[in-house]
């Protein structure tokens, strides 16, 4: 992972310590053929869902097709709701809104923000596979309905 992106990436979490801001955010829970689309981040250990903050004047299916075409080339035709979660730490109060779509195709797209992108079996997620994103993964598994509960 670069070293300046890292940095950048430790400021902006003192700005959030110190703000303390409410952010929205969006993710996509693409599962299809029992695998799931994970992205690493250039600036973040770990495997995530992808996805990213809600623009102003952006709906929340606009921001998820963004995000998701952004990190990962994803497309996709029809999605539903599959959780709202709300995370409280690195002093902010964040919510996710996260989507199912299990008819999509994707890509690897190069990009500053992504260092990587792949399919993984549902039950053999790597190793760094964020916490929340091995909840939201489990959830879908285990056939869960939509949540409305803590990242």
């Amino acid at each position: 992972m670069p070293k300046f992106a890292r940095f950048l990436h430790s400021v902006q979490r003192l700005a959030w310590r110190l703000s303390k801001p409410t952010t929205l955010g969006v993710r996509l829970l693409a599962v299809k053929g029992g695998e799931v689309l994970l992205v690493k981040h250039t600036y973040l250990d770990g495997w995530y869902l992808p996805g990213g903050s809600v623009e102003a004047g952006e709906t929340l299916l606009a921001a998820v097709s963004r995000e998701a075409a952004e990190e990962a080339g994803v497309s996709f035709q029809k999605l539903r709701l599959f959780g709202v979660y709300s995370s409280f730490v690195e002093g902010k109060s964040d919510h996710i809104v996260v989507f199912l779509c299990e008819d999509f195709t994707w890509r690897q797209v190069g990009s500053r923000e992504i260092e990587s992108a792949d399919c993984f079996a549902l039950n053999e997620l790597p190793v760094g596979t964020s916490p929340g994103t091995r909840r939201r993964i489990a959830e879908f598994a285990a056939g869960e309905e939509a949540a409305a509960t803590s990242w």
